[in-house]
């Protein structure tokens, strides 16, 4: 069979690969055998934008695909499918290594030797994302995406429906677990967003079992990037893969191993550049990798984006609700939940307390050491306000003004937490309050109780500079 005459009657880049194939089934050496003159310059041409991506930028015939790519576990078992199962492959991706997107297409050929396998392999780059080139995928991956797409895009309750979204992606996998773990790696932390385990394993769910068996699992996930080397995803199927990760990653490996691991699908999100986590199933079903991949190969980029919404939305409802310098909830979180507590509508709590706290001296700091001081004097004010107050909310209601307001609590416990912050101001030699307070078990009306304690609280305050004259506001 003449390769190069073949290979050469195609227009787009085209390569034929072949696999070496051993008596039990394993493969060996995956090669390049012939390109034709688009696919060859696709590695030694500078004008292509793939070039300088190349390992070497010299095609030889024959040779092992690693001398132009790392290897590839993914790319391996797309050969294999379509040379030796005679499958046809289509995908169109964006290799983390690479700064374009790959539209690759594989066709199995006949061969006249019996352990060498051939197949075509066609590529089309583009330098951007293609949207009509993503959705020209297999009806069944299709339905699949469209399905995850419209439950995201549906939802008033993103947490509930990522959920429905990890079982539907565990019970599409075939996998004994499923989850969404979120990364942040400037904190250098991460944390399950949500899972699924099929019943009757009596499995822990992901986070317990992480808590359990690791100090910081982050120092494992912080690793993936690398194992992943540069693909789309890492994909472990069989004992050959997994001795490529042994030699990759060998802690996690032995982990996995040590867990009952033997086979595992991890995708990162990606977003913007940025890695917002990964999906992970354990445990799948390996006879249905290709559609497995190539469902997630879409489903996780829409499943990021949605995921980068939710934090967004999260992140203004922080910034709307939570005074940024202090970390305690800000005035305008403040009015909505007094507006909730002087609604007739709901149950009332069987008691409620008001607690006003000014900073005595703020004033005098700022003017006397600057406002970087002043604003961690306010910080510290806080932090002990929180501790006091930890079972309460606590509010930053002005300047220098705190308020907390506590429900279904003594008078007697209420009373301990005020004279704990009133140990606070004696003892510690910077954060003084001056304090209000007023306990309601009667009719909880949240007005009547901040007017009481406001009062309370500038009494306390005029007796403060009283006894502290050279701490008085100077305006």
């Amino acid at each position: 069979m003449d390769l190069q005459a073949l290979v050469d009657s195609f227009e787009p880049m085209t390569c034929i690969m072949s696999v070496e194939v051993f008596p039990d089934g394993s493969y060996g050496n995956i090669r390049i055998v012939v390109g034709n003159k688009a696919y060859v310059n696709s590695i030694e041409n500078p004008d292509v934008i793939c070039f300088s991506e190349m390992l070497d930028n010299k095609f030889v015939p024959d040779s092992p695909y690693e001398r132009y790519i790392p290897k590839d576990l993914n790319f391996e078992n797309a050969c294999y499918n379509s040379a030796v199962l005679k499958k046809s492959f289509h995908t169109y991706i964006h290799p983390e290594r690479y700064s374009f997107w790959v539209d690759m297409y594989m066709m199995p050929l006949a061969s006249d030797k019996e352990n060498i396998y051939y197949c075509t392999y066609s590529q089309e780059l583009t330098p951007e994302a293609n949207t009509k080139r993503m959705s020209n995928v297999d009806a069944t991956v299709s339905v699949s995406v469209l399905e995850t797409c419209i439950k995201l895009r549906g939802t008033a309750d993103f947490k509930h429906t990522i959920d429905d979204v990890i079982s539907d992606i565990r019970e599409m996998c075939g996998a004994q677990v499923c989850c969404i773990l979120l990364t942040d790696f400037k904190e250098r932390k991460c944390s399950v967003l949500c899972d699924s385990s099929a019943p009757g394993l009596g499995l822990l769910p992901v986070s317990e079992y992480l808590n359990a068996h690791y100090t910081n699992f982050f120092d494992i996930v912080a690793t993936w990037k690398d194992t992943i080397a540069g693909s789309t995803c890492l994909i472990i199927q069989n004992e050959n893969d997994m001795e490529v990760l042994r030699e990759r990653n060998p802690v996690w490996c032995e982990s996995m191993q040590a867990s009952g691991i033997q086979s595992i699908v991890l995708y990162p999100l990606l977003y913007n550049d940025e890695t917002l986590g990964y999906i992970w199933a354990i445990n799948f079903d390996t006879e249905n990798t290709v559609r497995i991949r190539a469902t997630l190969e879409i489903t996780s980029y829409f499943v990021a984006s949605e995921i980068a919404n939710y934090q967004l939305l999260e992140q203004l409802e922080t910034m709307s609700t939570v005074d940024m310098l202090t970390d305690v909830y800000n005035r305008n979180a403040m009015n909505k939940r007094i507006d909730e507590l002087m609604q007739d509508s709901g149950s009332k709590p069987d008691s409620l307390a008001v607690v006003f706290a000014d900073l005595n001296g703020l004033k005098q700091v700022n003017d006397n050491d600057g406002h970087v001081a002043g604003d961690m004097l306010l910080k510290d004010a806080a932090g002990i306000f929180k501790k006091v107050f930890f079972d309460g909310e606590v509010y930053r209601a002005g300047g220098d003004e705190f308020m907390a307001i506590v429900t279904d609590i003594s008078e007697e416990e209420l009373e301990k937490r005020i004279e704990k912050l009133k140990k606070y101001s004696e003892t510690d030699g910077n954060v003084s309050f001056s304090l209000g307070y007023c306990y309601d078990a009667y009719d909880c009306n949240i007005r009547k109780a901040m007017s009481i304690a406001d009062k309370s609280m500038y009494k306390n305050k005029q007796q403060f500079y009283e006894n502290h004259p050279d701490r008085r506001r100077q305006n």
